[in-house]
């Protein structure tokens, strides 16, 4: 056998809270915004076609009939995957959404609660890299429709007729044909035919992530992402050639996916190395995962009691339970994007519309934040209503005797007035 994990000591695991995109990519990035801003559609254009996403005589923005025509023209099996794969999304977001309840509760003399509404108009970036990533679209598009977006806006460049497709069973009022920063512009300050969108989400490149962080502040976004990760969390009731599968399926991402497996039966590992040479002799994307899996490693831990520390400091994007007793150890987990429990709930099917979103936090992020999901296209609006102000003079009376304690004599004198 020639290929090996890494091997690390639990106590070699390092996490770095590593920062979302380096400072070149930053500056580059904001000089596209900068153009597009200045000079709008011209400098989107010209952008996309320094950069290969568009040609010029081809249409850079895409309104719902091109959408339903390349529906029309996918297969009838493609046709149903894609409607199933985003009825099983839209279901689980429904079910989220219908779980965020308005809230009221008496307050002296009247009642204050909060209102959830959802943004007006949102964007949602789909890469267009090596593959077409219609699971992309229907992850973001689909769940704003739930969520009650009135305006949904696709922006991926060099879009495959299923991107077209997806989009179209989505929901979307337009695709725009362009990526990288100069679409996240083109977005947040809107260009001639396409009006800037409240929230900006969906995974991409550096130079889309540099550009949401740039415009983070005038529009929200959902979370700056890195390389895609999964941990595996294993003990002797683990199938080798699984646990290999769902390491490969993550490395193919790119050369930057970061594979783990963490375990505490110290023949899976070198059982799974065995499976990943021979999975990898006809993996079409053996180069990507090879160059990956030299980025991923194996720890052996001697209980679960030791893993899952290690497991919350890592945070990782995907956790994996093969475990015997997965369905105890999940609500032991603290940080972790998203977990699949037991060997069934396969990664790859999170991936592909089982239901919960694919969009999720990476490089420890987890630690502070979940995935997309329809509250990233909701806002809490609080309210406040006093209709007995008798009962409410000793609310009133402490708000004067707070603002005169910060020295705000005007509010001190604005709250006194509702004394008399």
């Amino acid at each position: 056998m020639t290929f090996q994990l890494a091997r690390r000591a639990p106590a070699e695991v390092q996490t770095t809270r590593r920062v979302a995109v380096d400072d070149e990519t930053l500056r580059g990035a904001q000089r596209i915004l900068d153009d597009v801003q200045r000079r709008g559609l011209d400098a989107l254009l010209d952008h996309a076609e320094r950069l290969g996403d568009w040609q010029r005589g081809q249409p850079h923005l895409l309104d719902p009939t091109d959408l339903r025509r390349a529906y029309e023209g996918c297969s009838a099996e493609v046709q149903g995957v894609l409607r199933r794969t985003a009825e099983r999304i839209c279901s689980f977001a429904s079910a989220q959404r219908a779980a965020l309840l308005p809230a009221a509760v008496p307050v002296p003399g009247g009642e204050a609660g909060h209102q959830l509404l959802p943004v007006e108009r949102a964007g949602c970036y789909a890469p267009g890299g090596r593959f077409p990533l219609p699971s992309s679209v229907l992850m973001t598009a689909a769940v704003a429709r739930v969520a009650g977006v009135s305006g949904v806006v696709v922006a991926s460049p060099r879009p495959a007729p299923v991107t077209l497709a997806a989009a179209h069973v989505a929901g979307a009022d337009a695709l725009l044909a362009v990526g990288g920063a100069q679409a996240i512009a083109a977005l947040a300050y809107g260009i001639s035919g396409l009006d800037p969108v409240d929230v900006i989400v969906g995974p991409g490149n550096r130079w889309v992530t540099a550009a949401k962080q740039l415009v983070s502040g005038l529009v929200g976004i959902d979370m700056l992402a890195g390389p895609s990760e999964l941990l595996v969390l294993a003990d002797e009731s683990a199938d080798p050639a699984v646990v290999a599968a769902d390491l490969l399926a993550q490395a193919e991402h790119d050369t930057d996916a970061l594979p783990i497996l963490v375990t505490t039966h110290e023949p899976l590992i070198a059982a799974v190395e065995g499976e990943i040479e021979a999975q990898l002799a006809s993996l079409p994307t053996a180069p990507t995962a090879q160059e990956a899996l030299r980025r991923g490693f194996a720890v052996l831990v001697g209980s679960l009691d030791e893993a899952l520390p290690l497991v919350d400091r890592l945070a990782p994007e995907h956790l994996e339970l093969e475990l015997a007793n997965a369905a105890e150890v999940a609500p032991r987990i603290r940080n972790a994007g998203a977990i699949f429990v037991g060997s069934h709930a396969a990664e790859v099917l999170g991936d592909y519309g089982a239901g919960p979103n694919h969009v999720l936090p990476t490089g420890t992020t987890a630690r502070y934040t979940g995935g997309l999901s329809v509250l990233t296209f909701l806002r809490m609006r609080t309210w406040l209503r006093i209709d007995q102000p008798e009962q409410a003079r000793q609310v009133v009376e402490d708000a004067v005797a707070l603002a005169r304690l910060e020295g705000l004599e005007g509010h001190a004198r604005s709250a006194a007035r509702r004394l008399r």
